[in-house]
């Protein structure tokens, strides 16, 4: 409750939610004018004419990659300071002294930006289904809702992995700065052939993949994502656990 209260209260909620709203909404209607605004270049024309006309899979790969860009960014910046900055201000060494354990309060921050980044994609999703339903046509309701639910396991590696960071440093900085090279070790083996397919990359591509029939699956990325949460959070309240606050 302290979390989520916190999260409201300094608008942190707000801007998670406002803005996966907003390139829910948008990522059909750029899908849709895309070769419309390739007119608006000098020359664009002919392109816009080679341009195939767009489709509902051009809205999900659109939506697929903005909500996956900005959730990576939006985990860096909302879990870099989650822990580091209440041990910078020594807010932290307060609470523990309730008594309250170390590894229920890195729990509780972990759930509440969880729940945060669940409610941005719900709003988000019923947006992005309701402007592609208005643009191309309707989707199959499951397959979106599995889609999401991939994205938010995706998004959750990246909060895990930072708060990782933030528990085993002082500094929002390094935290930031950690939690980005996270991000680029995990983008980089995600596209290598073979082991790609059991990185969280691979998920986005399985829900794309069932949005346009392809029986396609990929349980092991969602094992290994799952998998590197849980190992983050253990390696966190590990190392939290052995600091003097």
């Amino acid at each position: 409750r302290k979390e989520l209260l916190e999260q409201w209260r300094t608008m942190r909620l707000l801007i998670v939610v406002a803005v996966f709203f907003v390139f829910g909404l948008a990522s059909p209607l750029l899908a849709k004018l895309t070769p419309e605004m390739m007119k608006l270049v000098p020359g664009g024309e002919l392109l816009a004419l080679i341009i195939p006309r767009p489709t509902i899979a051009d809205a999900v790969a659109q939506y697929i990659k903005n909500l996956s860009q900005f959730g990576v960014l939006l985990a860096l910046l909302m879990a870099m300071g989650a822990v580091a900055q209440e041990k910078d201000k020594g807010t932290l060494a307060l609470i523990t002294v309730k008594p309250m354990p170390r590894g229920t309060i890195l729990l509780a921050k972990f759930l509440a930006l969880a729940a945060s980044f669940a409610v941005a994609l719900l709003l988000s999703a019923a947006a992005g289904y309701y402007y592609t339903w208005v643009l191309f046509g309707a989707m199959d309701l499951a397959t979106w809702g599995l889609l999401n639910g991939l994205l938010w396991l995706f998004v959750m590696v990246y909060v895990a992995v930072t708060l990782l960071a933030s528990a085993l440093t002082r500094s929002q900085v390094a935290a930031g700065g950690l939690g980005f090279a996270a991000m680029v070790i995990l983008s980089v083996a995600g596209s290598l052939p073979r082991i790609g397919e059991y990185f969280p990359g691979q998920l986005l591509t399985w829900g794309a993949a069932r949005l346009t029939g392809a029986p396609s699956a990929s349980w092991p990325a969602v094992v290994v994502s799952a998998g590197i949460i849980v190992g983050s959070l253990l390696l966190a309240w590990i190392g939290l656990e052995r600091q003097e606050l």
